[in-house]
């Protein structure tokens, strides 16, 4: 694939795909127009790159709200997380995935918030016409998935990873009270969470903000 069709795979406008990997957004434009070429290095890992997050998707940026969209329940009206969640399911009407704060609810491990009006997760492109939602990919391995409660969502490890793939724009809130949660129920360990070597040092951070969770 040249830039451009990476670009168009994952969706993205030629700013949100050099925010996506820290790229001048000057230097996108004079490749994708030709002007200047990329080395053949930088074209075999931006493909690699634009592969894993087409499984794995980085949302860059939150979503605002369209009058156009339709709306999902409310958090509010309901009593219980996972009433919500399968409020939502029945309202999208199509397979979906749960990640990243719905995940944890799903788990056990995170209650929410009243106020929650953002849903994550995996799902076909055409449940972006609800309001709220955050396509993290359009698939994922289904050994990453979990079922309870008729409800599916992402596995710890995989909500994890989530997280600190989209650190930047995600309330850590929930994946810092879920760590803390998993270490003191886990004999004082993080042993069974599994982290790519990309992430090795973000994990560390958040695993320490995780133990003093609760004692502070």
């Amino acid at each position: 694939m040249n830039i451009r069709e990476m670009r168009i795979c994952l969706g993205d406008t030629q700013s949100e795909f050099a925010a996506r990997y820290n790229i001048p957004f000057r230097t996108i434009q004079n490749w994708e127009t030709g002007i200047r070429k990329p080395p053949e290095y930088i074209i075999d890992l931006l493909e690699s790159r634009t592969k894993s997050d087409l499984a794995n998707k980085r949302a860059t940026s939150l979503p605002k709200y369209d009058p156009h969209k339709m709306d999902l329940p409310k958090r509010c009206d309901f009593v219980g997380a996972v009433a919500w969640l399968k409020a939502v399911r029945d309202r999208i009407g199509e397979t979906f995935i749960f990640a990243l704060d719905e995940a944890l609810m799903c788990q056990g491990n995170f209650g929410g918030r009243s106020d929650e009006f953002l849903v994550w997760g995996y799902g076909d492109d055409s449940i972006s016409r609800f309001n709220g939602v955050v396509l993290l990919g359009n698939r994922i391995s289904q050994y990453s998935i979990k079922e309870r409660d008729g409800l599916l969502f992402t596995d710890f490890n995989r909500t994890v990873a989530d997280a600190l793939a989209n650190e930047s724009i995600l309330d850590m809130q929930g994946i810092t009270e879920a760590l803390s949660r998993y270490y003191y129920s886990n004999g004082e360990s993080f042993d069974g969470i599994s982290i790519v070597p990309e992430y090795q040092e973000k994990f560390e951070k958040l695993a320490e903000e995780a133990i003093n969770y609760y004692e502070n």
